[in-house]
């Protein structure tokens, strides 16, 4: 069941990008992740309410707590710097530097959860980094202005803290209810991304969202819930090393969707690179 999860959370993962590369168009990143935030707690603690885990709330142990509060942090610091690279440039350049956390957070994995890297899983691991380097364009466009150049660092911030995200949410939600471990992830997200549009003086842009804004930040806010849910499952009862890379297929249904809304294309390069990827990832599977 927990593959099922991933698959779905990989999925969902992919629409919000979309989703959110079309709301943030008119909109400060900051201020569009901050306010897909309070959709993604919402959608969380609902399901905490309906599957009654808040009962459990008190039971929490402290090491516990400390591991989902810097989980949350560093998802927090991950979607604002990835939702800034994807302001800043075209999603099928920014998704691939942010998937390339897939092979740091395998060996994370492996050395701090214990998780054996396998003579297949090495090769695994090859392949989809042979492919994440094949599908990152190298040379800067020459249409691109200095103002959009700095999405290249933004996506590789993304990646580091989408890897340690992984690895200390697999620590914070063991014992733990997993739609528990993903709401108390999600305040800690909320409040931090609320906190930085304060001292940026953010607030006050609010009144400007235009009602598309609205509807596509609010829709990206309820794929990343569903996203996150299974996301935690499959964490929760699956391996990190595998979880993970199953997760960031979500690169195809970008690639996917990104061709048909936002008419972008792959070179013949990055689709070798994306072929690669996939069958590394389905290799970890076997």
């Amino acid at each position: 069941m927990w593959i099922i999860f991933a698959v779905l959370s990989a999925f969902f993962a992919g629409v919000t990008t979309i989703l959110a590369k079309i709301g943030i168009k008119n909109v400060n990143s900051n201020l569009a992740t901050a306010l897909r935030t309070i959709v993604v707690a919402f959608f969380a603690w609902i399901m905490v309410l309906v599957v009654g885990s808040y009962h459990t709330l008190g039971e929490i142990e402290v090491r516990n707590l400390i591991f989902l509060i810097l989980s949350g942090m560093a998802t927090g610091c991950s979607w604002l710097c990835y939702f800034k690279a994807l302001k800043m440039g075209d999603v099928n350049k920014v998704v691939p530097i942010d998937k390339s956390s897939t092979i740091l957070t395998i060996l994370l994995a492996g050395i701090f959860l214990q998780e054996t890297i396998t003579p297949i899983k090495a090769v695994c691991i090859c392949l989809i980094a042979v492919g994440t380097y094949l599908m990152i364009e190298s040379k800067v466009a020459p249409s691109e202005s200095k103002s959009q150049k700095g999405w290249r660092i933004y996506a590789a911030l993304a990646a580091v803290f989408a890897s340690l995200t992984a690895i200390l949410g697999k620590v914070g939600i063991t014992n733990i209810e997993s739609n528990l471990g993903t709401a108390i992830r999600t305040v800690v997200v909320l409040v931090m991304a609320w906190l930085i549009v304060f001292m940026q003086g953010l607030h006050k842009e609010i009144k400007q969202v235009d009602k598309k804004s609205w509807t596509f930040i609010l829709l990206s806010g309820l794929a990343t819930g569903l996203a996150w849910l299974c996301y935690y499952y499959a964490l929760q009862n699956g391996l990190v090393s595998v979880v993970v890379p199953v997760d960031k297929l979500s690169v195809l249904v970008v690639i996917v969707f990104g061709r048909v809304f936002l008419k972008e294309r792959l070179k013949k390069r990055a689709v070798m690179g994306l072929v690669l990827i996939v069958v590394g990832t389905l290799c970890l599977l076997v």
